[in-house]
Formats: structure tokens, sequence, C-alpha cells
């Protein structure tokens, strides 16, 4: 379990969270991803605790911009640096660092995940991020990782 009153912030990486970390594309180089329905819903009942949550995703692509406005949180994206960029954003929002917690899954994620109090990642994950994380949820990315992060926190 924990506790949600000692957390400040839920950042989301994208592809291997939110998705399984596969892509579709058509012959026009169109990119489809899939993602789960109950991860949306999640997010919707944890934004009810009132608990900021955004999208911080390596990845610069329009899928991930329209899914944070369909779910109404924050993105960030196309960023190389997540420890920097996760830094910065705490700091301008007066966010404690120690009061959040990172879903990640590979090693882009890592440096990131190191900054938080609490790390989560999918079952799936590349084996650095296994190795660091406090929390590994039963899920694969894209299968309801968000789902099962909420039910942590109720």
């Amino acid at each position: 379990m924990i506790n949600k009153k000692k957390i400040d912030l839920i950042v989301y990486d994208f592809d291997g969270v939110m998705t399984d970390n596969s892509l579709l594309m058509d012959q026009d180089g169109k990119e489809y991803v899939r993602v789960s329905r109950a991860d949306g819903l999640a997010v919707s009942e944890i934004k009810k605790m009132f608990l900021k949550q955004i999208i911080l995703s390596t990845e610069k692509n329009p899928i991930v911009q329209k899914r944070a406005e369909k779910l109404g949180i924050d993105c960030l994206q196309g960023i190389n640096n997540k420890k920097k960029t996760l830094s910065t954003f705490a700091e301008r929002q007066n966010i404690n660092l120690e009061k959040t917690i990172y879903v990640g899954n590979d090693v882009n994620d890592l440096e990131a995940m190191l900054l938080v109090g609490t790390k989560v990642c999918p079952s799936d994950s590349h084996q650095e991020i296994l190795n660091v994380s406090d929390i590994v949820l039963n899920k694969k990315g894209g299968q309801g990782v968000i789902r099962e992060l909420l039910d942590m926190l109720i």
C-alpha cells in the first residue's frame, strides 16, 4: 500500500507503461499504439484524490499529447534528459521529489527514477529498472499498470 497523503506527484513514462511498448505503422507511416481503458479510468480516479499526474516521455509523438489531453493531465514529451526536466518541473511546481512516484520501464527512466521517493515499474521492465524499483507491479506495460497502482492508493 502507498500512503496517498505522502504523494505530491505521479510521473508516468508513456511507452512501456501506458502502452505495451509496441507500435503499429501503416504504409503511409501513420503510427498507432494500444492503451488500456482501465488505465484511463485509474487516472480519473487518481485525479479525484487531488494528486497531480504527468506524462514524461522521450518520444515526441502526437499520440502521447492526444492521450494526455484525453486524460486531462500534463505532458512533457521529446525529453532527452528526464532527470533534469523532472527536477526543473518539481522546482517550478514546488513539488517535493521525495513525495513523488515515478512509473517507468526502461533505462531512459533510470536517472529520473533515482530522484524520487517511490520507484514503480511494470513487470516486463528492463532489468536495471526492476533492480532499482521499490514496487514491481504484476501488470505488464499497457495492460493496466496505472489501474494496479490505483489499487495500492485506495
